[in-house]
């Protein structure tokens, strides 16, 4: 996975996780809290959340094959998607459950120190991880927004990463409520109202995850900036007047396929036009690295024809709103 795929975020995530993890279920054990139960489980999600994010990192790093010729990229959305499910069913579900079982039940906090104690340690941990995320993310964020930068980042590494720690942050913040509620009542349901909006959080980032991978999974094409880039590139003015149509198309997260019809002089040899034709690859390569799979038809220049623009129905799929590029 290249550096942008956030992999030291992950890594910093998963380290955290796991120790949060065994001192949470340690704390269950110790004070019988339902809310450190639920914590535990949700960590130990979240690391194994984790290790999905790797794996998909290294299995799309395989090279292509005749049967799948533009490579593994995808992996990397598949495995991010298997993470959204895991979330809400192991985290969220199970969250949900025991909080519903704690305010059918409830029981007295024993020991009160332990979950106290852990929370606080966890949440001093999962800032530190939340910090790692957020400053991996901020190298290729620019001047989007957090919310533009979930909802259209290509690589699904930074963005999981970062709703799973905000939501184990706010957890963590919900258990802290719930159990220092519950020992300052003597009331157990507390503890079980704090599990169940712990359940809720989770379920609602895994939507959201969920959504945003599905659409990596269907394909996305690329973003407007890189869009314009590729047509500044491939228009020189004089072998290439002009683009008939283009369709780009997000291959991986570092990966781009480009296919556009051009338009070319009729009266340029065929060695003029294929020369036209490999200097706009190279010009479009140097100008968004990450097409490395582009087809170039030519087609005969008319200025007739260049007056009405570009024909977005001469492709499969029809015009596509500049918001989905």
């Amino acid at each position: 996975m290249s550096a942008s795929g956030g992999t030291k975020a992950i890594v910093a995530a998963l380290a955290a996780n796991l120790a949060i993890a065994v001192a949470k279920f340690v704390a269950f054990l110790f004070s019988g809290s339902s809310s450190m139960l639920a914590e535990s489980v949700h960590s130990l999600a979240d690391s194994g959340n984790q290790g999905l994010l790797l794996l998909g990192g290294k299995k799309a790093q395989r090279e292509a094959t005749p049967q799948h010729p533009f490579g593994y990229g995808r992996e990397r959305y598949i495995y991010a998607f298997l993470v959204s499910i895991v979330l809400f069913s192991v985290g969220g579900m199970f969250a949900i459950y025991e909080g519903y079982e704690k305010i059918k039940h409830p029981h007295e906090i024993t020991h009160w120190y332990w979950p106290v104690g852990v929370l606080v340690f966890a949440i001093i941990a999962e800032t530190f991880s939340f910090r790692t995320a957020i400053k991996e993310s901020n190298t290729i964020r620019g001047k989007q927004s957090w919310k533009e930068f979930v909802r259209h980042a290509k690589a699904p590494e930074l963005p999981v990463v970062l709703l799973e720690d905000l939501g184990a942050l706010v957890g963590l913040v919900l258990a802290l409520i719930g159990v220092g509620l519950a020992l300052g009542t003597g009331d157990g349901v507390w503890d079980g109202i704090g599990t169940l909006c712990i359940g809720i959080l989770l379920i609602a980032i895994a939507i959201v995850l969920a959504a945003e991978t599905k659409s990596l999974l269907l394909g996305e094409a690329a973003g407007v900036e890189d869009v314009r880039k590729i047509e500044a590139a491939i228009v020189d003015g004089e072998t290439v007047p002009a683009i008939i149509h283009m369709r780009t198309l997000h291959l991986g997260p570092e990966e781009l396929l480009v296919a556009a019809k051009i338009a070319v002089r009729h009266d340029e040899t065929a060695t003029e036009v294929a020369a036209a034709i490999d200097a706009a690859e190279s010009r479009i390569r140097e100008a968004v690295p990450i097409a490395r799979v582009i087809y170039l038809e030519p087609d005969i220049y008319s200025e007739t024809e260049a007056a009405k623009g570009a024909d977005p129905e001469a492709a499969p799929g029809g015009p596509a709103p500049a918001a989905e590029h």
